[in-house]
């Protein structure tokens, strides 16, 4: 293989019994027999890149922590929100945008190549599947490594703002406390006050992670576009997600509606275990592997 692959990196993964060798079977079968197979990843597929999740029993962010992420109305109203949000953005991203994927990810772009994967759409903002090549790709919150702005729209790469954030806030020193999903870190408020936020170099509007925050809605056109995919799809495979939120959720009941065969692998309960054809309890990049 090309791509170089490294140890998974798993303090951020449930513990989890291994692949039991009739689940192996079992997913095996479900694959083979797809030809149009319609694949949903979320926070589950990342753990294992080192990228914490939000719901993981023992190990997510709301196990951890008492912190919840940013609201989208409360990014919008206010600065302060705002400044909050950018100077923990900032120190989170180097490491962060780092990130390589993982096994699963690999898996899934191979699936494409060999046109067995008709389409994937990810929960995750993180960039991995781009990254490991996937093409066929829906990313349904959107991508923390690009920026827009909420003025003009213009849009920029989040490289890029890092420079511009970089030339403001020269002598400005935070050490993480911490990490948490997202590319987001844990900051005190006195290092975040002196911390400077550049607007839109174009018409100084307010600059955004082009990324759906809790409490925003995704666009009716992307909604209706993943639909489509689904309607050409003769199966759909979860995972790494337990379907919590809504904006994923509602495809999976769109293929039920479609007596499409679902297999959920997540480690732990999901929204969709009592209407899934085959629900698998494993590590994401420990099972897909042995899957031909």
């Amino acid at each position: 293989h090309a791509a170089p692959r490294s140890a998974p990196d798993l303090s951020f993964v449930p513990a989890c019994l291994p692949p039991d060798p009739g689940e192996v079977e079992e997913l095996q079968h479900f694959i083979s027999r797809a030809k149009k197979l319609f694949v949903m990843t979320g926070a589950g597929v990342s753990t294992e890149s080192g990228i914490p999740d939000y719901r993981s029993e023992g190990v997510g962010l709301y196990a951890r922590t008492d912190r919840r992420p940013v609201q989208h109305g409360e990014f919008v109203r206010s600065a302060p929100a705002r400044q909050r949000y950018w100077a923990r953005n900032f120190v989170g991203w180097p490491q962060f945008s780092s990130r390589g994927p993982n096994a699963t990810h690999w898996v899934l772009r191979d699936w494409e190549r060999r046109g067995k994967l008709h389409w994937l759409v990810t929960q995750n903002v993180d960039a991995l599947h781009g990254k490991a090549g996937s093409r066929r790709l829906t990313e349904l919150h959107g991508c923390t490594h690009r920026v827009s702005c909420l003025g003009c729209g213009d849009r920029t790469s989040r490289s890029e703002l890092q420079e511009r954030f970089e030339a403001l806030n020269p002598t400005w020193k935070a050490e993480a406390l911490g990490v948490a999903p997202d590319g987001d870190v844990f900051l005190t408020d006195e290092q975040v006050r002196t911390f400077r936020v550049p607007a839109c170099s174009k018409c100084g509007g307010i600059l955004k992670p082009d990324v759906t925050f809790f409490g925003d809605t995704v666009s009716r056109e992307k909604v209706d576009f993943v639909h489509q995919r689904l309607a050409e799809s003769d199966s759909m495979l979860v995972a790494g997600s337990s379907m919590q939120v809504y904006s994923g959720y509602r495809f999976a009941l769109a293929a039920r509606e479609k007596r499409l065969p679902i297999a959920v692998l997540n480690i732990g309960p999901t929204r969709l275990d009592h209407f899934a054809s085959l629900k698998l309890n494993s590590r994401c990049g420990e099972l897909l592997p042995l899957i031909n």
